[in-house]
């Protein structure tokens, strides 16, 4: 008899599985973005330029983007622009510091949440220009009330972003951490921090909408500089080109310090194999 050569064909559950499909890249989403604003600004301008919208109320985007020419090309914009810039970021600074702070303590430790989490809770639900009055009493019309306002503008939505994210962590994964005898920072760094980032990073951006807010409030407070100030400015001499470059300003502005953030949270979070980092369903 011929030797025969005996085969033997692993069961499937001992094959090996097949590569994974790469993951397909994400479409830029700037140019389909910056369409709806594009058109929007093209109406506005139509209906300014056929006496549709009267010009002493709504001017039409040509003229406020020439305001805001003519206030760069003077060198009066941008003192307004750097000192507002400040700000936001110190007052992101600080209270986004505290708010981690805070955030960790009361998600990771019981004790901490009932001892801080309900007063700070009826904090958070105090109106933002009723800190104003309290604020200039304490600490005058000068930059620390400014910046200690933004602050607790940005502090909430951190705050309870992190401690949300804390709160969520997967009891199986901390179990697992245990199992291999982590404990104290190592468990931290290891298994609470990966999980809490994406919430973290969501508090984040929440926070510094709000510094964005309540810089204008901040900026009320007798400033002689900002775009806060420019703003009230143009309605005290009534310009309402000048009103509408700064809102502009602070839309363009809020708009490309978010999307640094959102820059920064996909970078630090690119191990992420979710839904929003692959293609939309029909895309």
């Amino acid at each position: 008899m011929p030797n025969a050569t005996l085969v033997l064909t692993p069961p499937a559950a001992l094959r090996p599985a097949p590569p994974a499909a790469p993951r397909p890249r994400r479409r830029r989403p700037w140019p389909l973005g910056a369409a709806l604003p594009l058109a929007l600004l093209a109406l506005w301008e139509t209906l300014a330029r056929t006496g549709a919208l009267p010009p002493n109320l709504l001017p039409a985007p040509s003229r406020v983007l020439g305001t805001i020419a003519a206030l760069a090309r003077t060198g009066e914009l941008w003192p307004h622009l750097g000192l507002t810039l400040a700000r936001v970021g110190a007052g992101f600074v600080l209270g986004g510091a505290v708010a981690t702070a805070l955030g960790a303590l009361t998600g990771y430790a019981p004790l901490a949440r009932r001892l801080l989490d309900p007063l700070l809770q009826g904090v958070r639900n105090i109106p933002s220009l009723a800190w104003v009055p309290l604020f200039i009493l304490w600490m005058g019309i000068y930059e620390t009330s400014k910046v200690v306002l933004i602050a607790v503008g940005v502090f909430f939505p951190v705050y309870l972003g992190l401690m949300s994210g804390v709160q969520g962590v997967d009891r199986k994964l901390v179990e697992v951490g245990r199992m291999y005898r982590l404990s104290g920072l190592a468990l931290v760094r290891r298994v609470f921090l990966p999980a809490t980032l994406p919430a973290y990073f969501v508090g984040l951006r929440n926070g510094l909408g709000l510094g964005w807010m309540f810089v204008v409030a901040a900026e009320i407070m007798g400033a002689n500089k900002g775009l806060g100030f420019l703003l009230v400015d143009g309605q005290m001499t009534g310009r309402p080109q000048t009103i509408l470059a700064s809102i502009l300003l602070f839309a363009v502005l809020g708009q490309a310090t978010d999307a640094a953030l959102a820059w920064l949270s996909r970078r630090l979070l690119r191990w992420q194999d979710t839904y929003s980092m692959s293609e939309g369903p029909g895309e």
